[in-house]
């Protein structure tokens, strides 16, 4: 059984360096793995080291490297790798997408592997992703959507107790298997049969929102998301990645950020979704402003969210990207 693991690495050398030390011994253990990946925009020499490191540790008959310039992005990073073994002559039956900043325990793979072999109607399965102390991260989600929006900004139990139905982190974390609305793609088993069906990732999105939109496209095309609690992979969240430091501080996020999100909104709600996810995520701050004036609470939302939330409205969203670029 193949598999391909591919890796977008920007700004995480010793990251992926240790994520593939985690790797080896399930290449040994699972005949047909290989790991691609893509040196992402660094202008640094993460190339020359991650090659030295695959050469000195002997490690090239199942570890390749692409190397791209500019940083297009997680999509588009991914994609680079994707592109080449889809449309090659020996398709990998499964693609593992996996995070820079990932450590992958012994018989992870096997076990993902083997459920994907039971449950032939799904297309993608995401592990529980944990912290470097073995806490469990939320690693599957309901659909973003308007409604989510205003539980967001509010960020009172009241309503998210009301709207719980919309609520986009699943709680309490499951104890068995489900089939959430999507997955996080820290790490993502997915079959090549999806990709045929509905494309590679979308390159709209450079950074964030790129995991909810394909497991979208996927269960629109009629194939099965699953989320398995029973297998653990280590996320280092943070790491490789500013944004989450950012939403903690408060700090302005990245314009990537809500370019993503607009682009999300219009494309499966219209401009029309995103406005109404825009004003009701105005009407959930509204409520949580006053919970802060009230309750004398710290404000939890970033700096300017009001406003950057329209970034990305008059971006006319385009189809998703083929296998083969036009």
């Amino acid at each position: 059984m193949s598999l391909l693991v591919v890796i977008t690495s920007y700004r995480a050398k010793g990251l992926t360096l240790d994520c593939l030390k985690s790797l080896e011994g399930e290449v040994k253990a699972n005949p047909g793995m290989r790991v691609g990946i893509c040196d992402n925009g660094n202008e640094d020499d993460t190339a020359q080291y991650l090659e030295s490191a695959i050469r000195e540790n002997g490690w090239q008959e199942w570890c390749y490297l692409r190397t791209v310039m500019p940083n297009r992005g997680f999509s588009g990073g991914n994609n680079v790798i994707l592109r080449e073994a889809l449309t090659g002559g020996d398709v990998p039956a499964y693609f593992l997408l996996l995070n820079a900043d990932t450590i992958v325990h012994p018989g992870t793979i096997r076990y993902l592997l083997e459920m994907a072999d039971q449950k032939k109607k799904v297309g993608i399965f995401g592990p529980c992703l944990v912290d470097g102390n073995g806490v469990p991260q939320t690693s599957c989600f309901r659909f973003i959507s308007p409604v989510s929006e205003m539980i967001r900004a509010a960020k009172s139990g009241p309503v998210t107790r009301l709207l719980s139905n919309w609520e986009v982190p699943m709680h309490p974390l499951p104890a068995t298997a489900i089939e959430p609305d999507w997955v996080s793609f820290a790490c993502a088993l997915i079959r090549k049969e999806v990709f045929f069906d509905i494309g590679v990732l979308d390159e709209g999105y450079f950074l964030y929102f790129d995991d909810v939109d394909y497991c979208r496209s996927a269960r629109k095309a009629g194939w099965g998301i699953l989320h398995a609690p029973d297998v653990r992979v280590v996320h280092l969240e943070g790491q490789s990645n500013v944004v989450p430091e950012y939403a903690k501080k408060r700090k302005r996020r990245p314009a990537y950020w809500y370019v993503s999100r607009s682009w999300y909104f219009s494309k499966f709600y219209g401009k029309a979704g995103l406005v109404a996810a825009n004003l009701m995520w105005i009407f959930g701050r509204a409520v949580s402003l006053l919970r802060e004036m009230l309750g004398n609470k710290q404000p939890h939302v970033c700096e300017a969210e009001w406003l950057d939330n329209w970034k990305g409205l008059f971006l006319r969203v385009k189809p998703r990207v083929a296998l083969t670029p036009n």
